[in-house]
């Protein structure tokens, strides 16, 4: 029996090693970095309105006629 396989079958249950919690590391950091980024984008491009006057018909924004 190997050592490695031996410290697994000492009865310690999986929290208690190393291994899973380094494995579980990558895909946390993931899903934090994923939040982050979808908190800043709402939160720096919300809905911006339209201020020079221009009328909006759904993605499209037209600008307002010019006055002589």
């Amino acid at each position: 029996m190997s050592e490695s396989s031996r410290e697994l079958s000492e009865g310690k249950p999986w929290y208690r090693h190393r291994w899973p919690w380094l494995l579980m590391l990558g895909p946390a950091l993931a899903v934090v970095g994923c939040v982050i980024t979808i908190v800043l984008a709402f939160q720096a491009f919300g809905d911006q309105g339209i201020t020079d006057g221009g009328t909006r018909q759904g993605l499209v924004v037209t600008a307002p006629a010019a006055r002589h």
